[in-house]
């Protein structure tokens, strides 16, 4: 049974006494950034990231133009907060389906492959907006911090998998993908280098195959995955990120582990007639 829908009094109905109700205020000040938060995602979600403006925030949110900039300086500062608290829901979400996975690595990397597409396809506009824009500040300490989060947890679910005995802890955060937001001096590590080079191979191949397929989803790029009922489509998407998952690292001296640790150059792929090659 439906639940009935509750509406909100209108502003102009009146008291007992037949005097008109004020207006209630949308917000009070104790809740008001998180309101423009928001009311900003909304806007994303709407406009895009090219359209988004501080007064288009304000007016959903039912608060002056100045109380956007009053709480986060300018649309970048608060597309920032937007894009890192896009960070934050991006790892809950990843982890809600590695809660229902088994809990050996192999799964456990799958289902964060899940998530990841998952997140991508509720949110398409904060997805691009945290992979694709240029207009947060990407420099911000907390924008920064939760990327580089995000990014090692995909690193220490990959390390489970490759098989951790070759991968001291400092690996996680010898990775860095901003130089901007490097590892913190003194966790940063290569320990074999070797091993780091094959975990940033295994880290690489797991992230494009993931972003790739969220990506094109968000684009409508991919409309037979998409019209697969949602079990067939998690399962198809669980088989695709299978084949980007690394074997495990060979134990160092046993066979197979310099071809594993130093993997062949691809051969050069045939350029079609009249592409001219771009080193």
């Amino acid at each position: 049974m439906a639940l009935p829908v509750q509406r909100p009094p209108s502003p102009h109905a009146g008291n007992d006494d037949g005097t008109a109700t004020r207006p209630s205020r949308p917000y009070h000040h104790g809740d008001l950034a998180a309101a423009l938060l928001d009311a900003g995602e909304a806007e994303l979600a709407d406009k895009g990231v090219e359209a988004f403006s501080l007064r288009g925030v304000a007016k959903r949110a039912g608060v002056s133009h100045a109380a956007p900039a009053h709480h986060f300086g300018d649309a970048r500062g608060l597309l920032t907060a937007i894009a890192t608290r896009g960070f934050e829901r991006f790892i809950a979400r990843q982890q809600d389906f590695r809660r229902e996975a088994p809990p050996n690595p192999r799964a456990q990397l799958e289902a964060s492959g899940l998530g990841y597409v998952a997140f991508a396809t509720e949110n398409p506009a904060l997805f691009r907006l945290m992979f694709g824009s240029d207009r947060p500040d990407f420099e911000a300490a907390s924008l920064c911090r939760a990327s580089r989060v995000a990014f090692e947890d995909l690193v220490q679910h990959v390390i489970a998998v490759d098989g951790p005995r070759d991968h001291p802890p400092e690996h996680a955060h010898a990775l860095s993908t901003d130089p901007d937001c490097p590892a913190p001096p003194q966790e940063a590590g290569t320990g074999d280098a070797s091993a780091l080079g094959v975990l940033m191979h295994d880290v690489a191949a797991c992230w494009a195959i993931a972003h790739g397929l969220a990506d094109l989803l968000v684009a409508g790029r991919l409309p037979d995955l998409a019209a697969l009922p949602p079990e067939d489509r998690a399962r198809a998407i669980v088989g695709i990120v299978g084949r980007a998952l690394p074997t495990g690292l060979p134990a160092k001296g046993a066979p197979g582990a310099a071809e594993r640790a130093e993997p062949a150059e691809p051969a050069e792929p045939a350029q079609p007639a009249g592409v001219a090659h771009t080193p």
